[in-house]
């Protein structure tokens, strides 16, 4: 059985979070795209700009390690208010990405629960995301209670156009 971690992020760990990242997102996401990904994954998971966002206060980081190896990483944003549920104290799960090489080991689950508790103990109302409408991870989200709240549209010219829809999706704490 493997030993399953979640590790808080400092800014040292800026090109770990960058290397996970990127192995992940190119496992499920690529054929959103025209270019394969190159322009996404240019601009989100560079060094420099985890760098960027582990500065943000209202942000916060974990690596998902199994059996001490990076596997992926989740992205909370701790005051985050979900359109449209404004009287809500919200957190908002940003990212949470896994490689496929460490799919179905409960990872996810784990991860998802660590939000939900970290959102109870900051007396949080709401833990909210976004998903692709065609990830299929929208069932894992449906199937631990995440419910659809809306709609959004990414408007991304280096995506195709089929692809650019996305679910909000919301739990209640």
């Amino acid at each position: 059985m493997s030993k399953i971690e979640i590790i808080q992020c400092s800014d040292v760990d800026a090109s770990e979070l960058a290397e996970v990242a990127v192995r992940a997102y190119r496992d499920y996401y690529l054929y959103l795209w025209h270019d394969d990904g190159s322009w996404y994954i240019n601009r989100s998971f560079s060094i420099e700009q985890f760098e960027k966002e582990l500065k943000d206060p209202n942000a916060t980081f974990y690596l998902l390690k199994d059996d001490g190896f990076n596997v992926g990483f989740m992205k909370l944003n701790l005051d985050q208010p979900l359109e449209g549920f404004e009287s809500l104290s919200a957190m908002e799960l940003e990212r949470i990405y896994i490689a496929r090489s460490a799919s179905r080991k409960g990872i996810g689950g784990r991860a998802v629960e660590f939000c939900f508790a970290l959102a109870a103990r900051m007396n949080k109302k709401i833990v909210w995301l976004k998903s692709m409408d065609s990830s299929e991870a929208l069932l894992f989200y449906k199937r631990i209670g995440f419910e659809e709240c809306g709609t959004y549209r990414l408007d991304f010219e280096v995506m195709k156009a089929e692809y650019r829809g996305m679910k909000i999706l919301m739990k209640k704490i």
